[in-house]
Parts: C-alpha cells; sequence; structure tokens
C-alpha cells in the first residue's frame, strides 16, 4: 500500500514537472513572440537647448505662439498673440508700472538666439491684419505667409521679409463655406509648394477643408474634405473613437504639409488622426495618433525629417504634451519625447513645429505655454518600439 502511494505521488510529481516544463516554455515563447513584437529600434535622438531663445529685448512678453517656420538662412520666425499678454505682464504698456511690454506678433531669430526684425498687429493699405494671428510660412522665395483664426477671419496674408505687404486672398468678414472659391474662414496653416509654386492652406477651424491657391496671383486651383470628399459644414458633434470614422473632417484641419514624393499630410486635430492625399485631393491612407485622447486632440502639427527620404513625422501633441516621432510609409508610431511642464524641454500645449536645415527642431506653445523652444538633434539612439523618452535633456 505504501509502495503504491509512493509511486503515485512519483508519478503525478513528474506529471507535474512536464507540464510546467510546458508551461514555462510556452511562456518563454510568448515572452520572445512579445519582445520580437516590440522590439528596440533606432530613432532620432533630440535634446533639448536651453539657450535659445536669447531673452528678448524692451522687457517684450511673448504671447500665445502658434506658428513657427525656418527660413532658407535657418533663421527662425514666429507668429505670437500680443493681446494673450496680460494687462500685469504689459505694465508699461499699461502706463501702470515699468516692465513690461508686449511684443509684437511676427519674431525672427538667428540660430544664435537672437532677436532680428519685428513687426506687424496692424491693417495697412490694401490688407486688414486677422483678429486673432494663426500660423506663419517663410516660403522658398523668402516671403512671409500668415493665416487667421479669429472670427470674421476669411484671408490669408503675404509679406516681404520686412513687413511689407504683397497679396491678401480672401476677405475679412466672413462666415463659414467650405465650398467658396471667394474666401478661407479661420485658417490655421499654409504650406508653399516650391515645385508647383502653390499655397496648400488648412482651411480650419471654421471651414473643414484643405483649400490650394496660386502663390502668386491668389487664385483658387482646388479643395478637398477627409477622404477626398466634398466638404460638408455640418456640425458633427463630439468625437467619440469608438464611434465609426467620419467621412468628414471636424474643426480644425490644424495643418496639410506637402513631402517629397508630392503626398500630402493633413492634421484631423480632434479626430486624432492623420489623413494622407495626392496633390490632387485623392485619399490615400489614414493613421491614429493617441485615438482616446478627447478634447481639442492630438494632431496639431507635422513636420518631416531633413534626410531626402523625409523618413520621419514629427507630430506635435498640444494635449497629451509630447512630439510623436512616427515612420511616414508605415505611419507606425516609433518613439515620443516631451513632458507636461514648465521646465526646459517639457510642453505646456505644444502647438506648432519646424526643422532648419541640420535638422534641428523647434516648437511654439499656445495657451499659457507662450514660447519658442529648440530640441538639437544629436544622431540617433536605440529606444524600445512605442516607448516614450520623456523630457529629453541635455546629457552633457
Amino acid at each position: 500500500m505504501t509502495r503504491t502511494k509512493n509511486v503515485l505521488i512519483g508519478a503525478m510529481f513528474v506529471a507535474l514537472l512536464t507540464l510546467l516544463g510546458v508551461g514555462q516554455s510556452m511562456f518563454g515563447q510568448k515572452a520572445a513572440a512579445q519582445g520580437t513584437a516590440g522590439g528596440t529600434i533606432e530613432v532620432p535622438r533630440f535634446e533639448v537647448d536651453p539657450t535659445f531663445p536669447k531673452p528678448m529685448p524692451n522687457g517684450w512678453y511673448q504671447g500665445m505662439s502658434i506658428g513657427v517656420s525656418a527660413d532658407a538662412q535657418d533663421h527662425i520666425w514666429i507668429v505670437h498673440r500680443p493681446d494673450s499678454v496680460s494687462a500685469k505682464e504689459a505694465a508699461a504698456d499699461e502706463k501702470t508700472g515699468a516692465c513690461c511690454s508686449k511684443a509684437p506678433p511676427i519674431l525672427e531669430f538667428d540660430q544664435q538666439g537672437n532677436l532680428l526684425r519685428h513687426w506687424g498687429g496692424q491693417d495697412g493699405p490694401g490688407y486688414q491684419w486677422p483678429s486673432s494671428n494663426h500660423g506663419i510660412t517663410v516660403d522658398y522665395k523668402g516671403n512671409v505667409w500668415i493665416g487667421g483664426n479669429g472670427a470674421g477671419d476669411g484671408h490669408v496674408l503675404k509679406f516681404t521679409q520686412d513687413g511689407k505687404f504683397i497679396m491678401q486672398v480672401g476677405k475679412k468678414g466672413v462666415t463659414a463655406d467650405s465650398n467658396s472659391t471667394e474666401h478661407f474662414y479661420m485658417v490655421a496653416k499654409l504650406f508653399v509648394d516650391a515645385k508647383t509654386n502653390e499655397v496648400y492652406v488648412s482651411d480650419g477651424y471654421g471651414n473643414k477643408r484643405v483649400a490650394v491657391i496660386d502663390a502668386d496671383t491668389g487664385a483658387f486651383k482646388r479643395y478637398w474634405g477627409a477622404y477626398g470628399n466634398k466638404p460638408d459644414d455640418m456640425n458633427m458633434g463630439r468625437y467619440n473613437p469608438a464611434d465609426p470614422p467620419i467621412t468628414q473632417f471636424r474643426n480644425p484641419v490644424h495643418c496639410a504639409e506637402l513631402s517629397n514624393d508630392n503626398l500630402v499630410y493633413v492634421c484631423d486635430r480632434v479626430n486624432d488622426r492623420i489623413q494622407v492625399f495626392t496633390r490632387e485631393g485623392k485619399f490615400i491612407k489614414e493613421a491614429w495618433v493617441s485615438k482616446t485622447t478627447l478634447g481639442d486632440g492630438s494632431a496639431w502639427d507635422i513636420v518631416f525629417s531633413k534626410d531626402p527620404q523625409q523618413r520621419y513625422i514629427y507630430l506635435a501633441d498640444g494635449h497629451d504634451e509630447k512630439v510623436w516621432i512616427l515612420d511616414r510609409q508605415s505611419l507606425d508610431i516609433l518613439t515620443s519625447f516631451g513632458d507636461g511642464g514648465r521646465q526646459p524641454g517639457q510642453f505646456y500645449a505644444v502647438h506648432s513645429l519646424a526643422v532648419d536645415s541640420k535638422g534641428n527642431l523647434y516648437t511654439t506653445e499656445t495657451y499659457e505655454g507662450r514660447r519658442l523652444q529648440r530640441f538639437l538633434l544629436k544622431g540617433t539612439k536605440k529606444v524600445p518600439k512605442g516607448g516614450d523618452q520623456g523630457t529629453v535633456w541635455p546629457t552633457q
């Protein structure tokens, strides 16, 4: 009896070891598979430059900063909203104290962070300044373009770098009409194509489309909505990530960037998605970034890496307070960096992006962020795929 019992116990023990071995093997295979699926990848490595830009003169305060562009000399241009500076911050303007004042809305910085030219903010002969500045682009000819997303802003403006007026396209005092060929409504941003001399307008906060105009004459050439559909101004209600994708853009259509291989990448900001089109507006593909983000959304602005293939997309996410790095061809998320906060390398509503000729990245922040930052490209690094790098502080 005792012998039989011992045999049974031994058999059970062997069976248990076998099961444990099988289970451990299966667990190991699953872990290995997960490691392969995630793995490590090589991505651009950035470090914040806490010395850029230098303090501005005249006790100037910078307001909500809603556009940034790099010109052919790697000068960095921003547009901000002086009217978002508080009376306390502008005490010198208000004659209530010695410090400080509102800076002009257009600011140009050199690579050392010195403020160069500054202008704008007033109506002039032949043009109306927007009620609310939004977006800045310095084109391949050196012209400066801005939009406006204030109530009634249905136009874009073109200037020289000294602030001399060149052209106004559209008019002020309009309402939404996403099928108009006479005006825009509450434009977010512009991109100028050097190959065709066309301007891609993210139209935007009031309308729900991408519009394309001639850069010299301002003539409307074409426009489209989400999936290449005819745009519709109907209120689509709030974004719900569990719902099927809607067939129109939601406000705002926040960017429309053309790649070197002639694809247009559009920020459908509140829908948390990027849609890709041909130059003519034919839909190619789409992808979501941080798809469960509600409120003001995750897809704020796009800029491409500076290599000829433009391998990477840098995507500003002012709600989650980070910059996402995506593979441009697949639209896969590779990594992200940034964090919420006031210190260099952190963000409060990161809004707009630009890249200079060396691949360095520039960001501006809106709401209470109200600043310009530079992130220096320091080669590449290996990171877990999809992982977040947090605040990219200098290593030396």
